[in-house]
């Protein structure tokens, strides 16, 4: 009776403690990428300026330095913080601000992800800076 209730007994610690390890990694966030802090702050117009002059700073990098290619994994970052905050606000998503910075952060995010080896085309860089100052101008409009 005694060996029963202790295999018992060890078999129930076993699983305890496998379902606390289970829990505790996924509270944890066991495969998450370690992000940089992001610099949105949750207001549309904040934020929108602040992403667009931080991409605008990184893709004004000069290729080939140190730290264009971090620079470029911080840009992916925030595109992707910017986009999941506000892709599904209906009050955002439907500006004529949200649908440029929208095109051009998806063309900047995608030469990123693609061709992270490759310095940023002129016509890119000079299409982004284009479009965040478009953006940025409509977004003036529609306060």
């Amino acid at each position: 009776m005694k060996t029963a209730l202790r295999r018992l007994w060890k078999s129930l610690m076993g699983a305890t403690l496998a379902l606390c390890l289970g829990l505790s990694l996924i509270l944890t966030g066991c495969g998450s990428v370690t992000k940089t802090p992001s610099i949105l702050t949750g207001d549309y117009a904040k934020d929108t300026i602040a992403i667009s002059i931080r991409l605008k700073e990184t893709i004004a990098m000069e290729q080939g330095t140190s730290g264009t290619e971090e620079s470029g994994k911080e840009a992916i970052a925030l595109i992707e913080d910017y986009m999941s905050i506000y892709r599904n606000r209906q009050k955002v998503n439907k500006l004529n601000s949200f649908t440029t910075m929208q095109t051009v952060l998806n063309s900047l995010a995608g030469h990123y992800r693609n061709f992270s080896n490759r310095p940023l085309p002129e016509e890119l860089k000079e299409r982004v800076n284009n479009e965040l100052t478009k953006a940025e101008i409509s977004l003036e409009r529609e306060a």
